[in-house]
């Protein structure tokens, strides 16, 4: 499936949390939000990027920007993770993989020679206005929390 497009309305979904809360986009209306697909909680890439918006919550929350990261993981699973790295921000569960399909990120993909089908890293920068304003298409694990706060910084009018 093709990647929602800029500048009209982010797909709608419901999910369940780490705590089994359903939740999607519509519960942040009036705010920023950052839509983060990932392949599956606690492995070391994940792990790294999960933690770097933890530590960036600070400003996130100064920008008035709320954090979704989304896999295919079950709820069990991303309640482990939140709790083990004390992560401070929503994580939902995808497991029939039905919004990263709408998101265009549910792909086939290649590893040590072998291809399957799973959630290609993307992030999806949300307006207040519930618009889709930017897709990060090549994430860093690594900078990832600071590569969305770059541009959410340099594009804060485009957002509010």
């Amino acid at each position: 499936m093709a990647l929602p497009e800029i500048g009209k309305q982010a797909p709608a979904f419901s999910l369940p949390d780490q705590h089994g809360r359903i939740r999607g986009p519509q519960d942040y209306k009036g705010r920023v939000l950052v839509i983060y697909f990932y392949p599956k909680a606690m492995t070391p890439g994940c792990t790294v990027q999960a933690c770097g918006i933890r530590d960036s919550r600070k400003r996130l929350e100064q920008l008035d920007v709320a954090v979704l990261g989304i896999s295919t993981d079950p709820v069990a699973r991303l309640a482990k993770f939140a709790d083990k790295e004390k992560l401070n921000f929503t994580l939902l569960a995808d497991e029939d993989h039905a919004v990263a399909d709408h998101y265009g990120v549910w792909d086939l993909k290649k590893f040590m020679g072998r291809e399957y089908m799973g959630i290609k890293r993307m992030s999806f920068i949300v307006g207040a206005d519930g618009k889709l304003r930017h897709i990060m298409e090549k994430v860093n694990t690594k900078t990832h929390h600071q590569d969305v706060l770059a541009w959410i910084e340099a594009n804060i009018e485009l957002l509010k």
